[in-house]
C-alpha cells in the first residue's frame, strides 16, 4: 500500500528518505577527490603488497591476484640480506641525528622567535638561504673534512652535524613558536623564570605538536636516507642502512620481482606504523607552524 493525500491531512513522511538520499549524494560529492586520491596512493602499496607474496613465475604478469600465497618469500629475504643488521643501523642513525637536530634546533627556533636582538633579521634569512644550498655543492670539502678526522665508513658524519641545527626545523619550530601569545612568557619571567626555564616549562609543553611533527620529519628523512650512507657507509654491508642495502639487493634479484617487493615491503613497513600512530600529532603540528609568520 502506498500512503496517499487527502485534504487537510499531513503528506506521507518521504522527506526522511530524500534527505538521507541527499546526504549521501553530499558525502560522495564531498569526499570523492579524498578517495580517488586514497585510491591513487593505495594502489602502489596493494601492488608492492600482492607481488611480495607471488612465485617468481607469476610475478609481474597480468595475473595480479597471487595464485598462492608465498610467505616464505620474506624467509627467503632474511636469509639473502643482513636485512637485521641493516635495521639496527638505520635506526641507531635516524634516532641520534633526530635526538641531536632536537637538543640544537630547539633553542635555536626559540631564540629566533621570542629574543630581541640587534641582526636577529638577518640571522633568520641565513638559516632559511641554508635550505636553498644543495647538499650536493659542498660534498666534497665536508668529505674531505670527514676523512681527515678518520670518521668516514661510518654514520657519524651524517650524525654528528645535528649538532649544530637543522635549517629546515629550526624554520618550522620558529614558526609555531611566534604563534604562542607573549603573556606565558611574560608572566614567567615575573615570578622570577629564567629563559632556560621558561623554555623547558612553558614553551615546550606548548610546542609538542611542532616538536613531534619536526622530529617525524628528522626520522622519516634519515630512515629513507641514500645519498649520504652511500657517501660514508663505504663498501662494509655491516655499516649499510636499508636504503643502501635495498638498492644493492634489487641489483642482486633484478629478475625476481616478488623478493624485491617483499624486501621493499619489510623496509617501508617500519615508517608506515609509526606514521599511523603519530599521524595525529603529525598534522597538527604541520597545520600550526604555518598560521602565523
Amino acid at each position: 500500500m502506498t500512503a496517499t493525500v487527502t485534504a487537510g491531512s499531513r503528506p506521507a513522511r518521504t522527506v526522511p528518505a530524500v534527505r538521507r538520499r541527499r546526504r549521501g549524494l553530499m558525502w560522495i560529492a564531498q569526499h570523492a577527490i579524498a578517495v580517488a586520491l586514497a585510491i591513487m596512493f593505495l594502489g602502489p602499496v596493494v601492488f608492492v603488497a600482492l607481488t611480495a607474496l607471488m612465485t617468481d613465475e607469476q610475478a609481474l604478469t597480468s595475473h595480479l591476484w597471487p595464485r598462492t600465497w608465498n610467505w616464505a618469500n620474506f624467509e627467503v629475504v632474511f636469509a639473502r640480506s643482513d636485512l637485521l643488521t641493516w635495521t639496527f643501523n638505520t635506526f641507531v642513525y635516524a634516532s641520534l641525528a633526530t635526538l641531536f637536530m632536537l637538543v640544537s634546533s630547539v633553542p635555536a627556533a626559540y631564540a629566533l622567535a621570542r629574543f630581541r636582538f640587534r641582526g636577529r633579521k638577518l640571522a633568520f634569512l641565513v638559516v632559511i638561504s641554508t635550505m636553498m644550498l644543495p647538499p650536493q655543492v659542498v660534498a666534497v670539502p665536508i668529505y674531505l673534512i670527514w676523512a681527515r678526522l678518520d670518521l668516514t665508513d661510518s654514520l657519524w658524519p651524517l650524525i654528528i652535524p645535528m649538532l649544530f641545527g637543522d635549517a629546515f626545523s629550526i624554520f618550522l619550530l620558529r614558526q609555531f613558536l611566534i604563534t604562542i601569545p607573549r603573556d606565558y612568557t611574560d608572566a614567567a619571567r615575573v615570578d622570577g623564570c629564567s629563559d632556560v626555564r621558561i623554555l623547558f616549562t612553558v614553551i615546550l609543553p606548548m610546542a609538542r605538536p611542532a616538536i613531534a611533527a619536526v622530529a617525524l620529519f628528522s626520522f622519516f628523512y634519515c630512515w629513507n636516507d641514500y645519498y649520504g650512507p652511500l657517501l660514508y657507509a663505504g663498501v662494509d654491508q655491516e655499516g649499510w642502512t636499508l636504503s643502501l642495502g635495498l638498492a644493492t639487493f634489487k641489483a642482486l634479484h633484478s629478475v625476481q620481482w616478488n623478493l624485491t617487493m617483499a624486501a621493499t615491503l619489510l623496509v617501508t613497513a617500519p615508517v608506515i606504523i609509526v606514521f599511523f600512530f603519530a599521524q595525529r600529532v603529525f598534522i597538527e603540528g604541520v597545520t600550526l607552524t604555518g598560521v602565523k609568520g
